[in-house]
């Protein structure tokens, strides 16, 4: 499981690892690098997605390689994430969350994980206030993304 920490609450995520396990494990990896940590949802398209995870700030931005594309069962449904891309196999760090269902996305961008908690989170960002190119009047910043451990206490 993977948190969020935003100011707006925390979201936390679970992966998609049978499904997606490439695109599963980059995005794990960018999370334990400290990646994501500080970083902003810079773009907000009100009844869509949400999309953060660009260094840049304005959807030009990534880690600075980029992964193949992973065909996946999974559904652009509300809560599910996907990864952003400019083309075929151009996914890096960028990654949107489902504000309601997009089936029109199920061909075209690999789902890797679903929010299992934290959706009325994601609501709250989606409601702040955009200008041009769906860019967020106030900064919604990723304050700390960190894998959250389950299994048995010792």
């Amino acid at each position: 499981m993977v948190v969020i920490e935003t100011g707006f609450g925390n979201i936390e995520l679970e992966l998609f690892w049978k499904e997606t396990p490439k695109t599963a494990l980059n995005f794990l990896r960018l999370v334990h690098k400290g990646f994501y940590n500080g970083l902003t949802f810079h773009r907000i398209v009100p009844n869509f997605v949400i999309q953060g995870g660009d260094p840049a700030g304005d959807g030009s931005g990534g880690p600075g390689y980029s992964i193949p594309d992973e065909p996946t069962i999974q559904k652009h449904v509300r809560g599910a994430l996907g990864m952003a891309k400019a083309g075929p196999n151009t996914a890096g760090s960028q990654f949107y969350i489902c504000l309601r269902d997009a089936p029109h996305l199920d061909k075209d961008f690999t789902v890797f994980a679903r929010v299992i908690k934290g959706m009325e989170v994601v609501d709250k960002i989606a409601m702040v206030k955009t200008g041009p190119q769906n860019r967020p009047l106030e900064k919604v910043v990723m304050k700390k993304v960190y894998e959250l451990k389950t299994g048995p206490k010792k």
